[in-house]
Formats: structure tokens, C-alpha cells, sequence
């Protein structure tokens, strides 16, 4: 992912309570989703393609990566 995200619009999910223990996420110009630590915003950020995220997503709200 490119080193200036200056205008890259972050946001964490709802579910986070305002906690700073999350992850931020992005949908940047180009076509891909950005993901960061809320605790390091100037950190590295990881950039996937749409459908990579969507079954991530999909896969996280099925509760595969529950733990038992």
C-alpha cells in the first residue's frame, strides 16, 4: 500500500465501543480495502482486493475463526 494515505478516509467498526483496540479499515481509490491498527495510524496498513475482504468478513461473521 502506498506510504501517503493523508487523504485516505479510515473508520473502525461500530462494534468497537470507542475502543482503541481494533483495527481501522478504508476502501481506497483504485479498487482495494485498506486495513490498520487503530493504535498506529502513521504504522504499516495491509491492502487486499474486494473479494479477499468480503470472504474474510463473511468468514468472520459465520464464526469460522471462533475460538472453541
Amino acid at each position: 500500500m502506498s506510504a501517503d494515505r493523508s487523504e485516505t478516509r479510515w473508520f473502525k467498526s461500530s462494534y468497537s465501543g470507542g475502543s482503541r483496540d481494533c483495527v481501522e479499515v478504508a476502501f481506497i481509490e483504485g479498487d482495494s480495502v485498506g486495513v490498520r491498527d487503530s493504535k498506529d495510524r502513521q504504522g504499516p496498513a495491509l491492502a487486499f482486493d474486494p473479494a479477499a475482504w468480503d470472504a474474510f468478513t463473511a468468514s468472520t461473521r459465520s464464526g469460522r475463526f471462533d475460538r472453541s
